[in-house]
């Protein structure tokens, strides 16, 4: 299976790796098919992602897709971390194998959750913004392990 120099950086050298004492907006998201477990942790100020963190229990490219998605939405708006989608991900990873794009929508839905969890928080609503699902399995078309 090829990695691309990106994916391998941010599997060796994850960045934003831990938890938050008081996260704004917290988000848990498994894959009970490939066991991985994904908890993005989000500061939010005023609408904005001051800080986020992350804690994966899983292969390679669920780390470097973690850290990918954190380094992502730090510095961006709420309404502008929505539009960080798995292919976003992907595209700033340099692409994963077919076998690995789970991984990518594992990030992409924790992110979710986490600012699903902080509007619930708020009472407040964000817009575009779905329930998020406890495991992605069947969520998205994904190609089947090989």
């Amino acid at each position: 299976m090829e990695y691309s120099e990106k994916v391998m950086d941010h599997f060796m050298n994850p960045r934003n790796v831990g938890e938050m004492e008081n996260p704004s907006g917290v988000g848990t998201v498994g894959n009970a098919k490939c066991g991985d477990i994904m908890k993005v942790y989000l500061d939010i100020e005023n609408g904005i992602i001051k800080d986020a963190k992350f804690k994966t229990f899983g292969c390679g490219a669920a780390v470097a897709t973690s850290s990918m998605a954190t380094e992502l939405v730090k510095g961006k708006s709420v309404q502008e971390a929505l539009e960080v989608t798995n292919k976003a991900v992907m595209e700033a990873l340099d692409g994963l194998p077919p076998v690995k794009v789970h991984c990518s929508c594992l990030a992409e839905e924790a992110l979710h959750a986490a600012l699903w969890d902080y509007a619930q928080k708020n009472g407040i609503v964000i817009e575009g913004l779905k329930e998020p699902v406890d495991d992605i399995e069947h969520l998205h078309d994904l190609p089947e392990e090989v």
